[in-house]
């Protein structure tokens, strides 16, 4: 599960901010895809921006994250709770 919210307090859309000249979660991706260990990924984010670019690297966005747990406070088990709900509803989805 890669949580990628689009409201950063330091940089906005640091998740698709440049980095070595390609957006971050593009380093994220290869990292992924590069691994043994993972054989499939969630991407949660709650925006739709961002969602494109890891759809482009590859990465599984199969939903918007809702607005209650993309705010800056939210902790990160919740994040994780839902893309686990959300891919047991779905069956793997």
């Amino acid at each position: 599960m890669i949580p990628a919210r689009g409201g950063s307090k330091g940089i906005p859309k640091k998740n698709i901010a440049p980095c070595g000249g390609r957006p971050l979660l593009a380093w994220t991706a290869d990292a992924v895809r590069g691994s043994s260990l993972i054989t499939d990924n969630i991407l949660s984010s709650d925006d739709e921006e961002i969602i494109a670019v890891g759809r482009e690297y590859g990465l599984r966005a199969p939903f918007v994250r809702p607005e209650e747990l993309s705010r800056y406070e939210t902790p990160a088990p919740a994040v994780i709770r839902h893309a686990v709900d959300w891919a047991i509803r779905h069956d793997g989805y």
